[in-house]
């Protein structure tokens, strides 16, 4: 029996809460996630994991040999980054996790190009708008916007994520460019309903006040490529991140407005499970995404 793969399944399956989700996140059939642990639990001569109908709980052992387990690996898994690091190659999989938008008009191109400097480093890139659970789910990194709960997870700073109101020529046209953010009362505002769940704007002037204004629209979504497909259309002014507006402003299709106003911007954070222990693979992403989140870095997107 091979100690540490046991330990890993062992591990996996106490996250997952099952041993199919534990094999479908290794990439193993099920029998042989059952039969490691099972062979771990002879060998330790105690039970480890209750199995019933609804999935799997941990023993009262189990859970103290869990976090050894946890500890241990992560050791492990630094110890081997530390020889490849210093052999000048990555390599085992990196697990990173991000939203949709950003994840494929941003996060997509910039691994392809850290994936050219580690070719022997496989990487599992997932999309997905809500809240992902980073130990149930695998996760080496996650790459989130907006303030950081408090939390166990270790995180980084990595840029800043500006927004921008925009609207089309042809919208702007028929129904008049807003002024000021009171203005926006009299206009059609397409929604992004993930960020602007209470429906206000909320913008700070030249002179440092701020304020905030109520809006309402035709058009609500939680899809940013909703939004902006809207004001292509000529439906409404949105506020959108600066990367997703990006390339329709550099083509004319949608134009700023509100110049004078800012939006506020989110902060861009790499979380990551162990703060205490990050592996050498996280790092050199964590490193190579703080380079390139400098400046306008929207603005090389096009």
């Amino acid at each position: 029996m091979d100690r540490i793969t046991s330990m890993q399944l062992f591990v996996r399956a106490v996250e997952a809460g099952s041993f199919s989700r534990a094999a479908a996140d290794l990439q193993l059939t099920q029998p042989t996630v059952t039969k490691q642990v099972a062979a771990l639990e002879r060998h330790l001569g105690t039970r480890l994991l209750h199995r019933n109908t609804r999935g799997l709980s941990v023993t009262e052992v189990g859970a103290l040999y869990y976090e050894k387990c946890k500890d241990l690996l992560e050791q492990f898994e630094e110890t081997e980054s530390v020889v490849n690091a210093h052999e000048g190659e990555m390599r085992g999989t990196l697990r990173i996790a991000t939203s949709v938008a950003f994840g494929r008009r941003v996060v997509t191109p910039l691994v392809m190009d850290f994936m050219k400097r580690h070719p022997l480093l496989a990487i599992d890139l997932s999309f997905d708008d809500t809240y992902v659970d980073l130990v149930a789910r695998g996760i080496d990194v996650a790459l989130r916007m907006g303030r950081l709960a408090d939390s166990s997870l270790g995180a980084r700073y990595l840029g800043t994520n500006p927004w921008v109101m925009v609207a089309s020529p042809g919208y702007l046209k028929k129904h008049g460019v807003p002024r000021s953010p009171a203005e926006l009362s009299q206009h059609n505002v397409l929604i992004y309903s993930t960020v602007l769940g209470d429906d206000r704007l909320h913008f700070v002037a030249p002179s440092g006040r701020r304020s905030s204004v109520a809006v309402r629209g035709t058009l609500r979504s939680n899809n940013l490529s909703a939004i902006l497909a809207g004001v292509r259309a000529h439906l409404g002014v949105a506020a959108l991140p600066q990367y997703v507006a990006s390339t329709s402003l550099t083509d004319g299709k949608v134009v700023p407005v509100l110049v004078d106003h800012t939006l506020p911007a989110q902060e861009i954070h790499a979380v990551y499970p162990a703060p205490r222990q990050v592996p050498a693979k996280v790092d050199a992403l964590i490193a190579f995404l703080q380079d390139k989140f400098h400046d306008a870095w929207w603005e090389r997107l096009r």
